[in-house]
């Protein structure tokens, strides 16, 4: 098992451990309530805002999200000017502000799976994400997507601190 890698961020460090052969755990703390993280995970255009990491020189060309139990998700990256690569799967568990679950399809069947639990504690959020894959091959070819992960991480700080900051944190702001 490799040791747990910290981001160079000393607020709210990116925590990523591989628990095992197929497993890593990624954890971070948002200093936003659960539900507005939550709608940065699920909202389309709040999603386009954070997930591409701005140093990798990509940028989210579309974005497609049916967040429900069954519902399909297809995230397909600029790669310097044309569409590249496509990320794509179905989600299994949407559990507003709490939990979501989904697969990883784009590299054939059997492809990860994805867990992010949201526990919000005093108005920040506790993120973790839990990605399981078919075979220790699978995970090694894939590790790297974890070190992007503090990137974008840093990015969905700067949307939840502007949803706060234009009202969002207020309750009953969701649907705003």
């Amino acid at each position: 098992m490799d040791a747990a890698r910290k981001s160079d961020s000393p607020k709210n460090p990116t925590t990523a451990e591989r628990k095992s052969e197929r497993e890593l755990v990624v954890r971070r703390t948002f200093d936003a309530p659960a539900r507005l993280v939550f709608e940065a995970w699920t909202r389309p255009e709040l999603f386009k805002r954070w997930w591409a990491p701005k140093s990798y020189g990509m940028v989210i060309h579309s974005i497609e999200m049916d967040v429900r139990v069954g519902g399909q998700y297809r995230v397909v990256f600029d790669d310097n000017g044309s569409p590249g690569m496509a990320f794509f799967g179905q989600y299994l568990e949407v559990v507003p502000n709490s939990r979501l679950s989904w697969t990883n399809e784009e590299s054939g069947p059997g492809g990860p799976v994805t867990t992010v639990v949201f526990e919000e504690k005093d108005g920040k959020t506790l993120l973790t994400l839990h990605e399981v894959h078919a075979s220790k091959q699978s995970l090694d070819e894939n590790i790297g997507a974890s070190e992007a992960l503090t990137e974008t991480f840093g990015q969905l700080d700067e949307v939840l601190v502007s949803l706060v900051q234009a009202g969002r944190g207020a309750e009953g702001a969701a649907g705003a």
